[in-house]
């Protein structure tokens, strides 16, 4: 006999394709969104939380503390999530970058210092800082409906480009970027990955430039 799983799996699929799934994050999904960017960032996000925290604090109470915040990059007021099901089970975080990190990526946590440097090439473009979907809404075109309503509110913003980092070895994000019409224009080296899959490489900063389709 088939596993009801099965069949509730292909109703989930269902859902998922047929249905408007994207919104704009509230507070209320800070938890989600802590595990999302922690899963896009491949547990560096994990690892610098675990550096800020106080006796008897959790890694992702960080996360979440700083998920609810109204100001920042990683904030829910700059995330869109994928909601079919009433509750986030994907994420894109994204924002203007009108103004270059001042920071000496020499003088940062080696994990994030190619993410800066490139960033400081990102100027004037609507930045893809993090998109993730958890594995249940994995292998269902949520990255790519997350990555089109990312470049439709860049397009209603006055933004034309697009940016994004990935690492070159997480091979089958690029395969979606590039689909998608991402082109590679630069790279750093990878530092140091503090977490499993212990990427070497080179991080990429990939860009697109939107036409008035979009929006």
């Amino acid at each position: 006999m088939p596993d009801l799983d099965d069949y509730a799996h292909e109703d989930r699929t269902m859902n998922i394709q047929n249905t408007p799934t994207i919104r704009q994050a509230d507070a209320s999904d800070a938890e989600s969104l802590a595990k999302l960017i922690n899963l896009a960032g491949e547990g560096i996000p994990n690892w610098l939380w675990t550096r800020a925290c106080v006796e008897g604090q959790t890694p992702l109470e960080i996360g979440v503390e700083r998920a609810k915040r109204t100001s920042g990059g990683f904030s829910y007021t700059n995330a869109l999530v994928a909601d079919p099901f009433g509750y986030p089970i994907g994420m894109v975080l994204s924002y203007a970058i009108t103004e270059a990190p001042a920071e000496n990526p020499d003088d940062l946590p080696a994990p994030i210092a190619p993410f800066v440097a490139l960033e400081k090439l990102s100027l004037n473009t609507w930045f893809i800082n993090a998109l993730a979907v958890f594995e249940e809404g994995q292998n269902q075109g949520l990255g790519s409906q997350l990555m089109a309503a990312a470049e439709d509110q860049a397009w209603a913003n006055g933004f034309a480009k697009m940016s994004l980092q990935v690492y070159a070895q997480n091979a089958s994000a690029v395969r979606l970027y590039q689909r998608l019409g991402y082109v590679h224009v630069a790279s750093e080296p990878v530092r140091l990955h503090p977490s499993p899959p212990y990427y070497t490489g080179d991080v990429l900063l990939l860009m697109k430039t939107l036409n008035s389709n979009v929006a």
